[in-house]
């Protein structure tokens, strides 16, 4: 025969009282075990040895060293037109694909030419539609870029004037496009975590009224979600101020 299916499954006092012990006891245990959980992550506080800027810049010395890098560049042959062409716009102007105007095709550039030869470096320059700023290729100097657009404007018909090379910088003049470019662009390209956004002026409106000397011990000491020098603690005070002064330069 059958047991009735709603009968108690506690039967006696003593299963009772182990009953009531449990319901207590399990949910006490699965609370500390998640604050151990929750609280078993290294946490510094931001006077804690380990975010020194020493040790800070131990952390980030693999990504400061490529930086430095990319940084050490500044003395190349610079790229004829006709290179950077095919090596960087080739991918999506010889087939016109993304709503690109398409290589040698003078019904696709005459608009774009009739703007002028300043007008079309600067949307290469900073980029437009589905074409990221310089194409996506943020080594190439802004002669090289404009090399690229007379030669392929030159092949819809253009008569635009190659630019002349450009002078050697000083020696140990700080480049700000290249601090900027290897350092900063990654938050304040796409103006993530707050960061003003390159070329916004709205954006820098409000950072521009304290000043640029704030704004350069702001680059330096870092502020809100931005560290120290961006992160990358093995440039000089000079390089700082250089990337500093290149992105202010975009929005004034």
């Amino acid at each position: 025969m059958s047991g009735n299916p709603h009968e108690s499954l506690i039967k006696t006092p003593k299963q009772l009282v182990i009953v009531l012990v449990l319901s207590f006891v399990v949910p006490i245990i699965v609370i500390v075990l998640l604050a151990k959980l929750a609280t078993s992550g290294r946490i510094y506080d931001k006077d804690s040895p380990a975010m020194s800027p020493e040790e800070v810049g131990k952390r980030i010395k693999p990504v400061a060293e490529v930086n430095v890098a990319a940084a050490g560049q500044a003395g190349r042959a610079l790229k004829t037109g006709e290179e950077v062409y095919r090596s960087v716009c080739m991918a999506c102007h010889a087939t016109g694909i993304a709503k690109a105007p398409k290589f040698g095709d003078r019904r696709d550039w005459g608009r774009r030419i009739g703007e002028g030869q300043k007008k079309l470096v600067q949307v290469a320059l900073k980029g437009e539609g589905a074409m990221p700023a310089r194409g996506g290729a943020s080594d190439l100097s802004d002669a090289e870029v404009e090399r690229a657009v007379v030669h392929v404007a030159g092949h819809a018909g253009a008569k635009f004037r190659e630019p002349a090379a450009p002078a050697l910088a000083a020696a140990g003049k700080a480049d700000g496009r290249k601090v900027y470019e290897s350092t900063c662009m990654t938050c304040h390209g796409a103006g993530v975590a707050n960061a003003p956004k390159f070329g916004d002026k709205k954006a820098w409106a409000m950072h521009l009224m304290h000043g640029t000397a704030e704004l350069y011990q702001t680059a330096l000491k870092g502020k809100g979600a931005m560290p120290p020098k961006g992160g990358n603690l093995t440039l000089s005070d000079a390089e700082v101020k250089a990337a500093v002064d290149y992105m202010l330069g975009a929005v004034k």
